[in-house]
């Protein structure tokens, strides 16, 4: 079985206690208008998957494609449309709100993000090198990486070599992060541990792959609403027979 994931925005970091009262440093995820826009099967695309997505938009402020799509599947645009692969019993409605209550405290959850951008940093900061010597004839190159040629042959720098650059601004995967808990007024999730990004990010929530997860709602959350109970209309009551 594989579930659906949820497309979610980073809000921040916080502390929460247990039953014990012990402190839990948690990042905040909010789910918000999240919904299922479209699905794929495996007759007409080889596989199947449900299509999300998060934050309406109007059609002058996404692509044309997307706003096309999203007219022609009779939904609204949204902002940031993702795909999730799951399996046959685990393919949910088009139209369906999701909630935090997808997930359930005590799983396991793997996100996925865009980490902060960094700027252009130095070897030191980007791939932790030790830098040269303080003292000892080193003049000016203290925190330079040192020598990063080859021999004779092949004559170059190779590819791949460990060098100045960009940092961050990149596609960022922590796995095995407990879900603390949920709030489903506000439709948060929180999750135990730090998530890349920038507040504001967009993140993906995932069933953690390596864990062996029971008891999580399938294909999703769907509340239920008690219908209130109509009153009866009391039966007059025949004398003739009380006699």
């Amino acid at each position: 079985m594989k579930r659906s994931g949820l497309i979610t925005t980073k809000v921040g970091m916080t502390r929460l206690y247990d039953e014990a009262g012990v402190a839990h440093a948690v990042t905040v995820l909010s789910v918000g208008d999240c919904a299922v826009i479209g699905n794929r099967t495996t007759e007409k695309n080889g596989y199947v998957a449900n299509i999300l997505g998060l934050r309406e938009a109007k059609a002058k402020h996404v692509a044309k494609p997307q706003a096309k799509a999203a007219e022609k599947a009779g939904v609204k645009p949204y902002r940031k449309v993702v795909e999730f692969r799951v399996s046959d019993d685990c393919v949910i409605p088009v139209g369906t709100q999701l909630s935090a209550a997808h997930f359930i405290a005590g799983q396991y959850v793997d996100v996925q993000a865009t980490s902060k951008g960094k700027g252009f940093q130095g070897a030191m900061k980007r791939h932790n090198f030790g830098g040269k010597e303080a003292t000892h004839g080193v003049l000016k190159a203290h925190r330079s990486l040192g020598g990063t040629g080859m021999r004779e042959w092949p004559g170059r720098v190779l590819k791949g070599k460990k060098m100045s650059g960009q940092m961050g601004n990149e596609t960022v995967t922590v796995q095995n992060l407990k879900v603390f808990g949920t709030d489903t007024a506000e439709n948060l999730i929180f999750v135990e541990g730090a998530v890349p990004g920038s507040n504001g990010t967009f993140v993906l929530v995932n069933d953690a792959v390596k864990k062996v997860q029971a008891q999580l709602p399938v294909p999703t959350f769907v509340e239920v609403k008690e219908e209130p109970a109509t009153a009866t209309e009391e039966q007059p009551v025949n004398e003739a027979e009380q006699a």
